[in-house]
């Protein structure tokens, strides 16, 4: 049982948020998410990681109870080793929303998700920029979109990321595809109406709790619909783009002090 006062769920986005510069989580934030879960507070890491990112997103992040991957996309249930979401995003849909974005704002380099397993490739483009230790299997556009995938990253070379989402979001239909961004300089392009919020909702109808009842962080444009689905409260960290601090309800410290448990802390010795 929840003591009063406190949320019944909690919900952190992972890079940025909960993990350092150093891409490590600090033994104080699991020893903060630990006492967290032992208060009977369910726990949610809520990433734009792919499922071929779920080990290491299950290190990051050991207690937590669901993991809301691809931005939304899939929802595994740690307790039950089940998925209660996979989405994909149709091959010849998603070659139509980059030829019309391409249209619009010239050659992008292109990066496609495709496959589940842990550590699998992407496809397509290699991209020397990307932030992360990643295989790419050089690929033809065209043979990256012959079946469903699970997401895919587009870069401008002329434009800045801001600038491509805002021009993604004015001519990609919200019922074609979602876009959104995560700090990686790429737009990334997913499946229909999904999004960080309506994958917590998944959890949130499995558990029986509302979404006024849970507390979420984030750093980035693509937390913004979880900041928008939860009501006990919405924390961004000090390091956060300005279009999340703008709608954050409190600011904690940055990801590199920690501040996701440093709130968390001083939340449950209230």
């Amino acid at each position: 049982m929840v003591k009063p006062g406190l949320p019944k769920l909690i919900a952190t986005d992972l890079d940025g948020t909960l993990v350092r510069s150093d891409d490590t989580v600090s033994a104080y934030t699991h020893e903060v998410l630990e006492r967290v879960r032992a208060a009977g507070i369910r726990i949610v890491g809520a990433t734009g990681r792919g499922p071929r990112l779920t080990s290491l997103t299950r290190n990051d992040i050991r207690v937590a109870d669901f993991l809301v991957l691809a931005q939304g996309g899939w929802v595994l249930d740690q307790a039950e080793s089940a998925y209660l979401l996979r989405s994909r995003l149709a091959g010849p849909v998603l070659s139509t929303v980059l030829a019309d974005l391409e249209a619009e704002v010239g050659a992008l380099s292109v990066m496609v998700e495709a496959l589940e397993h842990d550590d699998s490739p992407l496809w397509g483009d290699y991209d020397p920029t990307w932030r992360y230790p990643v295989v790419v299997e050089r690929r033809e556009r065209a043979d990256c979109l012959t079946g469903d995938v699970i997401k895919a990253f587009a870069r401008s070379f002329d434009y800045h990321v801001d600038d491509l989402l805002e021009v993604a979001r004015r001519i990609v239909p919200p019922h074609v595809a979602s876009v959104t961004q995560a700090g990686l300089n790429y737009v990334e392009i997913c499946p229909a109406n999904v999004d960080k919020g309506t994958g917590l909702s998944v959890v949130a109808q499995a558990v029986g709790v509302d979404p006024r009842d849970v507390l979420v962080f984030g750093d980035m444009p693509n937390d913004l619909p979880m900041f928008a689905w939860a009501g006990w409260s919405r924390v961004a960290v000090a390091n956060a783009h300005p279009a999340l601090m703008a709608v954050a309800d409190e600011v904690t410290l940055s990801n590199d002090e920690d501040g996701v448990a440093v709130y968390l802390d001083k939340l449950l010795s209230r």
